[in-house]
């Protein structure tokens, strides 16, 4: 087996990518290591560092965050206090009912989400390796450890069916105390995390990458994507598709292009949800955008975790919303006010939308609730939550306003 490289792609592939799932499904370490060869993690990690940097990998859990300065933040807290070794988390908890990458990745893949455990882990010097993964990827997860010796130390923690159990302070908290909600100001886990030890948490796919960079090296990454966006990354494609799917696609690729090779007619599409529950619309006008951080800013959203949800044209996207917001809101961990009375009021906002019973200011009053709940929670819920809501007010002014006359314009479709 080859993995992809620009020598070995066509003009006729310009989307989807072979890296990440080259072995091929449920690929074993015999077939993990005839695709990918073997990885020397000691001789890897003294360079890690500056491959990642790089490299420009970001992380794929939905901040995007660089992936080098999560490593190296650990590294000198880890210098620091010499006494207390950091730990390494890989966060495979997919708490968004949307997404399947991570799944996907775990199911397949496993070996190169441990690879990159064992790189980051060796290159942080951390005393502790823990994958926290969602149910239906445990047993890959549990096997491939148990297929190879140098990973007999990395302990496996189950993670629960919320949306918020893949919070960055969650993930944390139920490892340390078994509940699984965000801790309420807390500082960086690179300084203090797990136990107040230095720690490192990375989501699974990015880890994966980090486990091919670690054999290949930076120049190996970029070539795949483009100079601003270079890689590729896991996109679960769901909603009014053919197939519901999860692809691997060059960085950079448009989004009308990933629907299209999940076999979706883009023509057909009135609207897509990008980076999931708590991303942002785009009406098919805009579809054209790249799928990265630089191409998305202008509109508003963000690659996230991966998520494409599209919505075709006889789809109601208010009632989609109201349908969203209306889960997220019974999602919160009521833990403060933006949660508790928030995001309630916001939902019952938009059911009032969705039913046609929402007097002449409710657009206004979506606003305002999502102002007032914006960067005021204990975690980024309420704020992911707000974007939703005000990236549909926007997108989706026209359905609104005959929604508030008893009309819908998909109706007629």
């Amino acid at each position: 087996m080859t993995i992809e490289t620009t020598a070995t792609r066509t003009p006729e592939t310009p989307v989807v990518a072979s890296r990440l799932l080259a072995a091929g499904a449920d690929a074993d370490f015999t077939r993990h290591l005839a695709c990918f060869g073997a990885l020397d993690v000691a001789a890897a990690a003294p360079r890690l560092l500056a491959e990642l940097e790089a490299s420009g990998l970001t992380g794929r859990g939905g901040a995007g965050f660089a992936a080098w300065r999560k490593l190296a933040a650990t590294v000198k807290a880890g210098d620091s206090s010499p006494r207390a070794r950091p730990v390494v988390i890989g966060n495979g908890a997919e708490g968004e009912p949307l997404s399947r990458k991570d799944e996907t990745l775990m199911t397949n893949a496993p070996h190169l989400v441990i690879d990159g455990l064992l790189a980051a882990g060796a290159a942080v010097g951390a005393g502790e390796l823990y994958l926290y993964a969602s149910e239906p990827a445990l047993s890959a997860i549990q096997g491939a450890v148990a297929e190879r010796a140098d990973a007999a130390g990395i302990r496996i923690v189950a993670a629960a069916d919320t949306f918020l159990s893949g919070q960055a302070s969650a993930v944390v908290n139920a490892i340390e105390t078994g509940r699984p909600v965000p801790r309420d100001a807390v500082g960086r886990l690179s300084a203090s995390g797990l136990r107040g030890r230095p720690t490192l948490l990375h989501n699974v796919e990015t880890l994966a990458h980090i486990g091919l960079i670690a054999r290949y090296g930076a120049a190996w990454f970029r070539a795949a994507g483009t100079t601003t966006d270079p890689g590729t990354r896991l996109v679960t494609v769901a909603g009014d598709v053919p197939q519901p799917q999860v692809l691997e696609v060059h960085g950079g690729a448009r989004i009308d292009a990933v629907l299209a090779a999940a076999g979706a007619e883009p023509d057909r599409i009135s609207a897509v949800l990008v980076g999931g529950y708590h991303g942002a619309w785009l009406t098919a006008d805009r579809l054209g955008a790249a799928l990265s951080a630089e191409a998305l800013a202008p509109h508003g959203a963000h690659p996230g975790a991966g998520i494409l949800l599209a919505l075709d044209r006889t789809r109601c996207a208010v009632q989609a919303t109201a349908e969203i917001i209306d889960y997220l809101a019974g999602q919160s961990a009521r833990q403060c006010g933006p949660c508790l009375f928030g995001l309630p009021a916001l939902a019952a906002s938009w059911r009032e939308l969705a039913t046609g019973a929402a007097p002449a200011d409710a657009p206004h009053r979506t606003w305002t609730l999502a102002d007032a709940v914006d960067g005021r929670g204990a975690c980024a819920h309420p704020d992911g939550t707000a974007r939703l809501s005000r990236s549909a007010t926007r997108a989706f002014a026209a359905d609104i306003e005959q929604h508030r006359h008893g009309r819908c314009l998909r109706a007629a479709h």
